[in-house]
């Protein structure tokens, strides 16, 4: 299974950004799927997921109307979309299997590279 992220860089405050997230090696209509982030000197962090059908996004407390998760099955591809970008929203966002999460929380082991995410001052 291979995760590619992209679509991260410099956002100015209050900006938008929309990280991209493409898979391979397993279908993303099939499996709860989430994405997480890591910010300089912090652990991981989940943020949302979304169930298999996309009719559930399930978002960490305080995270719902600060990002937006999507997926277009056809292109096996998931979305974050970051609105009213905050200095905490500065992290190295990561997608993965929802089943993994709890791994990549407790060991930072992650199957992708990540994308940056850089808030400007």
């Amino acid at each position: 299974v291979q995760f590619v992220e992209s679509g991260g860089g410099m956002v100015q405050p209050g900006g938008s950004l929309r990280l991209s997230c493409a898979v391979s090696g397993l279908s993303v209509g099939a499996y709860e799927m989430s994405w997480v982030r890591q910010a300089r000197g912090k652990g991981p962090e989940w943020v949302p997921g979304m169930n298999p059908s996309g009719s559930h996004t399930y978002y960490k407390d305080g995270m719902k109307g600060r990002f937006t998760m999507s997926k277009d099955n056809a292109k096996n591809t998931l979305y974050l979309q970051m609105s009213n970008v905050s200095a905490e929203g500065a992290a190295m966002y990561y997608c993965g299997n929802s089943s993994d999460v709890p791994t990549i929380v407790r060991t930072a082991h992650y199957l992708g590279q990540g994308t940056q995410v850089t808030v400007a001052t």
